[in-house]
């Protein structure tokens, strides 16, 4: 299936974006390597005519969202310290922006910076991850329910086609693409930006297990995820908020006590292994 989500009829549905404000961060589909210091995809040449050097700020931008790929989409592990030095050079850019950008990265959960050390991954052990989903527990269906009295016809819709897509692929990270973006665009309607910052910052955190315990699962360890998410459309359907944070509340629920199985998943991580060759 391709990349635009189309409803149970076969509508090719627009991602409805307008008036709704909480940051949304998904992974991304398999692309050429950006240089994020390029113009329209070209390295810059200062001494070509019409075109002039992206702005400080527009690099930091790039160079940001590609760090946060490289670790969502599992290049840079968690426990890895991160390289400066081979970011710049792999980015072609100085170390300033890089060092910004691991900074705004911290802020979102995915970096951990020491003073005079360096930077590394943020990694979580089984405990922190378990603390962190009973949280999501409590947060996301109060987002959820909140964004039921809001939320659009079309938007539901959207929301469908996600899962739909998601039931035909056979891609680990696709499919965890589309689930990350399913739910946080269902918090979206809420338009509650602090607790959509909350949200995604343990989201980012817990990343790297999801896609771990994903793929121990397989993909028909995944049918009750489906359901599940089937499930929630119809509660948001109907209108029916306390129904669909209930739905939700179990859904995560299911999913904690399930790694709370897999201690194994908290201890591959080897500590300190060089990360942005």
């Amino acid at each position: 299936m391709n990349g635009t989500p189309r409803s149970s009829s076969g509508t090719r549905l627009a991602r409805p974006t307008e008036g709704r404000h909480i940051r949304l961060h998904t992974i991304r589909r398999e692309r050429p390597p950006v240089n994020p210091t390029a113009t329209n995809g070209d390295s810059v040449d200062t001494k070509a005519a019409g075109k002039a050097r992206p702005s400080a700020e527009l690099i930091g931008t790039r160079v940001t969202e590609a760090i946060r790929e490289l670790i969502l989409s599992g290049e840079l592990a968690p426990g890895s310290k991160i390289s400066q030095d081979a970011l710049a050079a792999r980015f072609g850019a100085s170390r300033i922006p890089i060092r910004e950008a691991l900074s705004r990265l911290e802020n979102d959960g995915l970096v951990v910076m020491e003073p005079n050390r360096g930077a590394w991954v943020a990694k979580l052990d089984l405990h922190e991850c378990l603390e962190i989903y009973k949280i999501r527990e409590r947060l996301e269906p109060l987002a959820l329910s909140e964004a039921v009295a809001n939320i659009t016809d079309a938007e539901i819709d959207f929301l469908e086609a996600l899962v739909i897509e998601m039931t035909q692929t056979e891609d680990t990270d696709t499919f965890l693409r589309l689930d990350r973006e399913f739910h946080l665009a269902s918090y979206r309607a809420a338009g509650m930006q602090q607790l959509g910052s909350m949200v995604e910052r343990f989201w980012n955190s817990t990343q790297h297990y999801r896609r771990a315990f994903t793929k121990l699962l397989g993909n028909e360890g995944n049918w009750i995820i489906h359901a599940e998410h089937k499930l929630m459309i119809d509660a948001l359907r109907r209108r029916d908020a306390e129904g669909a944070a209930q739905l939700l509340h179990e859904h995560i629920r299911r999913t904690r006590f399930e790694l709370q199985k897999h201690q194994e998943l908290f201890l591959s991580d080897g500590p300190d292994t060089a990360a942005g060759r």
